[in-house]
């Protein structure tokens, strides 16, 4: 889920610096400068320990803007300009590199302690703590004052629970606490990791990390580059449009337009397909007496299924999402062009990579730091429709509920459904049950990663309560 922070601050200002600089032809003469502009050797930085880490900080947040991560640097010398250089002189960027990276220079100040003991241990008699630890971890120094051999420690939590002062605190790798899959561990130099093999691109890690260290992988300039050179690029927006920018959707398309776009489609047209063949399916697998089907839109979830619960992956439906049907259709109308999907979300950044005829994905966040690079403003574009008009219930995919509801309103009968919203370990584990026992509470389970649907994906440019009241809003036009 998205949520305002300093670290999401910082690199929106950052993209819309680099975009600004595209758009008047001085990225790569000036971009080796930025950083000593932006950090001069007066400031004082936060949260850092110096200018200099601040500015080695931003160089690799820099590449990862440019579409570059950590595997990228031979040379530790090596200029930003002559990044831009190879940003473009590339034809696409290397999809073997992961979806999510960890910028190891800015990761660097969370420790693997997860209890402490505070000042507010009063060095009582009952020493519940003590008492408590598995592994006589508890030591007292000479004023009875608890404290925790780390060495021993097991991080079970037992001590922390006894404690009647609350004077032991847990403290979590954030990153990691976030990670549903435990997909993220540090190295032996305390540098956390992500293992492509159990990530399913959730996101959930990006907004968690405090100190701003963990990228997905940005195409920004690989879509301007082609606008740029007169190409059709054409913008598939997600339903979940709806939630962002708190504008009329006509101006939001007139500012898509604006930045380039040949044309704006609307991802719900794909959604209307899918909703006619889940239908078609769901009604089939059902009369072939299967327990219960579910929704396979989300590719965190489909990523959740085929890496850790693989005896779930044959309920899952194989009607594709509303991102492939639409890049089909985009395909059709324009054979050459540049189809980008945009969306609020990382893991459509994995699902890319399975199909031909989607050659980007952009988040809304990065979009809204290019409207804002660019210098459009939102209010004063032209307006522009889309030739294509879909549904209210294909819009409504972007929400919570939105899927099932469709399917039922397609089949014109009640059904009996459940909906899943938020992929933490809770619902995980309840997902893991159905599958070992073939049994549902629900003959049709819609799965979402984030808890409000789309609407709250991690890279939206509104947070959860602003997104659902401007989703509902629009919705009431339709």
């Amino acid at each position: 889920m998205a949520y305002n922070n300093n670290v999401m601050f910082v690199r929106y200002q950052l993209l819309k610096k680099l975009v600004k600089m595209w758009k008047e032809d001085e990225l790569l003469n000036k971009i080796d400068r930025m950083l000593l502009e932006m950090y001069p050797r007066k400031r004082n930085p936060k949260g850092r320990c110096c200018v200099y880490k601040e500015r080695a900080v931003m160089k690799y947040k820099t590449m990862a803007m440019l579409g570059f991560d950590m595997s990228d640097e031979v040379d530790e010398g090596e200029r930003l300009s002559s990044y831009v250089q190879r940003m473009y002189d590339r034809e696409m960027p290397d999809d073997k590199r992961g979806i999510l990276s960890v910028m190891d220079e800015a990761c660097s100040s969370c420790v693997k302690i997860n209890y402490e003991i505070t000042h507010l241990c009063r060095g009582c008699v009952a020493r519940p703590c003590y008492t408590n630890c598995p592994k006589d971890a508890i030591t007292y120094d000479k004023d009875g004052k608890a404290h925790i051999d780390h060495d021993k420690c097991i991080s079970c939590g037992k001590c922390h629970q006894a404690c009647p002062y609350h004077a032991i605190v847990y403290m979590p790798v954030p990153c990691e606490e976030a990670c549903p899959v435990k997909a993220i561990s540090k190295d032996e130099y305390g540098i956390e990791h992500i293992d492509a093999d159990k990530c399913i691109y959730c996101g959930k890690c990006l907004n968690a990390c405090p100190f701003g260290a963990i990228f997905d992988q940005c195409a920004v300039f690989d879509v301007l580059k082609r606008i740029k050179a007169g190409k059709q690029v054409i913008a598939m927006v997600a339903p979940s449009v709806l939630a962002q920018f708190g504008k009329p959707m006509e101006q939001v398309y007139g500012a898509f337009k604006a930045i380039g776009f040949t044309d704006v489609i609307e991802v719900a047209v794909g959604a209307e397909e899918t909703t006619r063949r889940e239908s078609a399916e769901f009604k089939e697998r059902m009369e072939e007496g299967e327990p219960f089907m579910t929704t396979s839109c989300c590719p965190a979830y489909v990523n959740l299924a085929r890496k850790h619960i693989p005896n779930l992956v044959k309920y899952i439906s194989t009607t594709a999402s509303p991102m492939v049907y639409t890049a089909e259709y985009a395909r059709k109308k324009y054979p050459d062009g540049v189809n980008v999907f945009i969306s609020p979300c990382a893991s459509k950044k994995a699902e890319c990579r399975e199909y031909d005829d989607i050659d980007f994905v952009l988040t809304f966040r990065e979009i809204e730091a290019v409207i804002e690079g660019m210098e459009i403003e939102i209010e004063k574009c032209e307006p522009y429709t889309p030739v294509e008009v879909a549904g209210k219930d294909a819009h409504g995919f972007a929400k919570t509920g939105g899927v099932f509801t469709a399917v039922q309103n397609h089949l014109g009968e009640e059904m009996q459904g459940l909906v899943i919203a938020d992929l933490n370990k809770k619902n995980i584990a309840l997902l893991k049950a159905y599958a070992k026992s073939g049994k549902c509470p629900g003959k049709m389970i819609e799965v979402m990663s984030c808890p409000g649907g789309c609407i709250t994906g991690p890279c939206s440019c509104s947070e959860n309560g602003e997104a659902t009241r401007n989703f509902d809003a629009e919705m009431k036009k339709k």
